[in-house]
């Protein structure tokens, strides 16, 4: 059935209603409400909602979201020790033999420090991981690190150690990781979500193409290399924006990290933290970043890179001067005054995540004391010529557009007033961010769409993060009715 007619919408922000008229999935005509009704082999109601573009989270890492879903939050924790007490108020609902898996928690504001030796007297014997918000720290039990060969003065393990921790403990077999990625993915559907990057530290183009053996995702699936997998990227002759095989997925960026996360403080930055000399982790020499981006673009592959610390945008920026090729810088979250018109002449893409702006306040009130003006700097991005794109970084924050369009217009998500508001940006930029740089619905657009309940145009930061969605399409055919 591929003809559909929407009913009764009105198309883009503070819009009139009309008739949308969707065949082989494109947007085939906006007509005068009633005058398309004999048409359509199907008809939507769209009670007045506004049909708009559909969601693209730009930076989603499938697995650890589908999985971050089923474990034990410990985003509330305000030190080890409470992180511990929440943890034991959920390990009943596991096996004994099980591993014990937590995840979200921040320790950037913690007054004590995570240990093994915690994890050990709290469950003694039993094998424990529990993961940062940012996933860039893992705190072990000696258990934990047993199960993986390791040995560790602290079981804390950061960035790096921390990844390759992550790939050696054991993991849900994949026939089940799979069923818990389509579930995310039919969740993230039901927010209007018609696209998705996926991040994932893996083969995602071997993943995504077994898991859509027989059955389409609920959103388009770009799969990005990650820097292991370069040579055998190029040996399969995968080419970014590449279409793979006939269906929703396609060909990623090449990913390659500058350095850590600011939670962890390991953002590398032009100052040291204020409570250590260390200005943070460089992963990658400039050299080495060159070259390997080089090669990536040489072979068809655009480089996303992700840079936190002011000094590690620098680094990527000049590296992306220097090769000459577009591309991407994944968060972007703290800069230079001198570097954020860079963005726009070097034709790059900001690739930012709103929602861990509210999260991270006081965070960077503490480790970027007197540099917070320059940091999630969206509004000085926008106004120099810089394309944005909205993520969520999922698990770091839910897989919800929604989110980081509230956070990105509102600059907050408590009672407390908005963190540097003059970095706000407007509504319409915000959408347009957290929908693959569309603006609008016309005439052969392909029919990825979303119709919300009510204007966005017309509701608080607070009411954006809560909005109801009637229905999802992807090229024409619903994802999600409400």
């Amino acid at each position: 059935m591929d003809d559909l007619l929407l009913r009764r919408v009105r198309v883009g922000l503070a819009g009139g209603l009309a008739d949308v008229r969707v065949n082989d999935g494109r947007v085939a005509a906006i007509e005068e409400p009633g005058s398309g009704s004999g048409f359509a082999a199907r008809v939507l109601d769209g009670h007045g909602g506004t049909v708009l573009p559909g969601l693209v989270d730009a930076h989603v890492h499938a697995v650890q979201w589908a999985t971050f879903r089923r474990r034990i939050p410990l985003e509330d924790a305000s030190s080890a020790a409470d992180a511990v007490d929440l943890l034991l108020q959920r390990v009943l609902e596991t096996g004994p033999s099980d591993l014990v898996v937590g995840a979200g928690f921040r320790d950037g504001l913690w007054p004590d420090k995570p240990h093994k030796d915690l994890l050990q007297r709290a469950l003694p014997g039993r094998a424990v991981a529990l993961f940062s918000a940012d996933l860039h720290t893992l705190w072990l039990s000696p258990a934990a690190l047993k199960l993986i060969g390791r040995d560790h003065p602290t079981g804390v393990l950061l960035e790096n150690d921390c990844m390759t921790a992550t790939a050696a403990l054991p993991s849900a077999p994949l026939d089940v990781q799979d069923r818990w990625v389509a579930d995310a993915l039919e969740a993230a559907a039901s927010r209007g979500v018609t696209g998705i990057v996926d991040y994932e530290y893996a083969d995602t183009v071997a993943d995504w193409t077994r898991r859509t053996t027989g059955s389409a995702p609920a959103t388009r699936v770009a799969c990005v290399i990650s820097r292991p997998l370069l040579e055998t990227a190029i040996a399969r002759g995968h080419r970014t924006g590449a279409a793979l095989g006939e269906g929703l997925l396609s060909v990623g960026p090449f990913k390659l990290f500058v350095d850590g996360s600011l939670n962890t403080r390991t953002a590398y930055c032009h100052d040291p933290y204020p409570e250590s000399d260390s200005p943070g982790l460089l992963e990658l020499p400039p050299v080495e970043l060159e070259t390997l981006m080089r090669r990536a673009w040489e072979n068809g592959l655009v480089p996303a890179v992700h840079a936190i610390g002011d000094k590690a945008n620098t680094i990527a920026l000049d590296a992306f001067s220097a090769v000459g090729c577009p591309g991407r810088i994944e968060h972007a979250q703290l800069l230079s005054l001198e570097d954020v018109p860079r963005f726009a002449g070097l034709g790059l893409v900001a690739s930012v995540q709103p929602a861990h702006q509210p999260d991270d306040r006081d965070v960077a009130d503490r480790h970027w004391h007197g540099r917070t003006d320059r940091a999630y700097a969206y509004r000085a991005l926008l106004d120099s010529g810089a394309r944005l794109e909205i993520g969520s970084d999922a698990p770091v924050a839910p897989l919800d557009p929604w989110d980081g369009i509230a956070a990105a217009v509102g600059r907050t998500d408590d009672h407390r007033p908005a963190w540097h508001p003059e970095q706000a940006i407007p509504l319409a930029d915000a959408l347009a961010a957290a929908s693959g740089g569309r603006r609008g619905v016309a005439v052969g657009d392909v029919a990825d769409l979303m119709i919300t309940a009510a204007d966005p145009s017309h509701l608080s930061p607070a009411e954006l993060r809560d909005m109801p969605l009637t229905a999802t399409l992807l090229a024409g055919k619903p994802t999600h009715l409400a």
